[in-house]
């Protein structure tokens, strides 16, 4: 056999290169592989990746199936009803706005998905009805006192509740800045919102403030508002990741204070993911100082002030979990990974929280001090969530490797180790801490008694 028999004539290669505009993923196999069911929607689809999903997969529940039926078909009444109550311009003209948009719409779609786009008529009119499906559902939910009651999906807190987990999915997408474009041609209710941001930011986060709204020329999609919801701009990413760091029961034996952030006025909002490590002056010079093993043993001693100031604190914004708390991290998390690499601020959280929460025990320390806050049943399903959450995630680098390098060297220090060890064969909980002290007394009364006749005689 010749060498010349192997050699393979490859032509036309056009180098492997993402667009810029590229934001709309299809998530990687080995994210999906650990838990489908967060990626795929259940109630509606929108955009190309799970366009017309019901006739492409046989193996789809036939409930499921009936449900994706009956919200495309609720699509089009939303769709008419837009255009009959709307003062603005007429179908054509939306229509032209998306067509102009075309190319950069679909240049929007990685690769594997624009690869199986729909062809230009049926993909404009999918862009345009999902579209304005999206905007009359926001307006409806703004404007909610009068439609409450008979609007098949506000009707429905289940529902609603529902649609609004599927818009987040990553997979289930359309570009923001189409949707903003459309949004500005609408004469219906002048001046309600100033901007599709702003009704976007209400729809999702109606409790929230409004102070650390994103620019509109950040914000790719639903997902990616999601993602600038707990973004903070203080965070700075390192140039290495966290390798190991202890878990918060074996911090807490050494006397670190896991402290829930509360805010103070006039201080602004924190966002989730400002975690800070607060440690008293004196320690610095002398690390004997900390007195937090001290209050940890001895709780009564916390109405001293000046021991409450002396101990190390790790400070952490409270994370509110639900049912549907891991499938929108899923989602942000795989955006992080394909789109943000460098800065994949969640996932480095999400990571932190892995190495913190190990057992059950370490996720009631966080939830004993308010920092989780969660509805799952059990502080062990909290436990199973994180470590799942942190599986298969690739970090290039993390924002939190300065707060693990403290976090271990405040465990490692060997005053700290050392009293660990005491409180945790010692003082492990409120018996052996009583027998402990008893044995205490008792050995002083027999050195005491001991020493007596010796004091005495001299």
């Amino acid at each position: 056999m010749f060498s010349s028999d192997i050699i393979i004539d490859v032509k036309d290669v056009t180098p492997a290169q993402r667009h810029p505009m590229c934001c709309i993923y299809k998530v990687p196999n080995k994210l999906r592989e650990v838990k489908e069911e967060a990626y795929t929607p259940k109630l509606i689809s929108i955009g190309p990746v799970h366009h017309n999903k019901k006739e492409q997969d046989n193996k789809m529940e036939q409930d499921h199936k009936k449900e994706l039926e009956n919200m495309e078909r609720l699509k089009l009444k939303y769709f008419k009803e837009f255009f009959c109550q709307t003062t603005c311009k007429g179908q054509k003209e939306f229509a032209d706005i998306i067509e102009n948009r075309e190319e950069t719409i679909r240049h929007c779609y990685a690769e594997e998905i624009s690869s199986s786009l729909p062809e230009k008529k049926d993909f404009l009119q999918m862009i345009l009805l999902d579209s304005i499906f999206i905007i009359e559902l926001f307006l409806r939910t703004a404007a909610r006192e009068g439609y409450e009651k008979d609007d098949y999906i506000l009707s429905k807190p289940w529902l609603e509740e529902g649609i609004k987990h599927d818009l987040i999915l990553l997979e289930n997408q359309l570009p923001f800045f189409i949707l903003d474009d459309l949004y500005r041609h609408i004469g219906r209710f002048p001046g309600f919102h100033n901007s599709f941001l702003n009704l976007a930011w209400n729809y999702f986060f109606p409790n929230d403030n409004c102070k650390n709204i994103p620019k509109k020329k950040e914000v790719k999609h639903f997902t990616d508002l999601q993602r600038y919801f707990f973004y903070s701009p203080k965070l700075e990413s390192s140039d290495r990741i966290i390798e190991h760091l202890y878990s918060a029961t074996k911090l807490d034996t050494a006397g670190l204070n896991f402290k829930k952030w509360e805010k103070k006025p006039p201080e602004e909002d924190r966002r989730l993911l400002d975690i800070q490590i607060k440690k008293p002056d004196p320690l610095e010079i002398f690390p004997c100082f900390n007195c937090s093993w001290l209050l940890h043993c001895l709780p009564c001693l916390k109405c001293f002030w000046c021991l409450k100031r002396m101990q190390t604190s790790l400070v952490i914004p409270p994370f509110v979990i639900n049912h549907g708390t891991e499938h929108i991290f899923r989602n942000i998390m795989a955006l992080e990974q394909c789109h943000y690499p460098k800065e994949a601020y969640i996932c480095n959280y999400i990571v932190l929280l892995d190495f913190l929460i190990n057992t059950r025990d370490d996720a009631e320390l966080l939830v004993d001090k308010k920092i989780i806050v969660h509805s799952l049943g059990s502080n062990k399903e909290v436990a199973k969530m994180v470590n799942k959450l942190g599986k298969e995630i690739v970090e290039k680098n993390s924002c939190y490797l300065k707060v693990a390098e403290n976090l271990n060297e405040h465990y490692e220090n060997w005053w700290n180790k050392n009293i660990a060890s005491l409180k945790t064969v010692y003082f492990r909980d409120i018996w052996r801490g009583t027998a402990t002290f008893v044995g205490i007394i008792v050995l002083l009364v027999t050195v005491g008694n001991f020493l007596r006749p010796f004091v005495y005689h001299k």
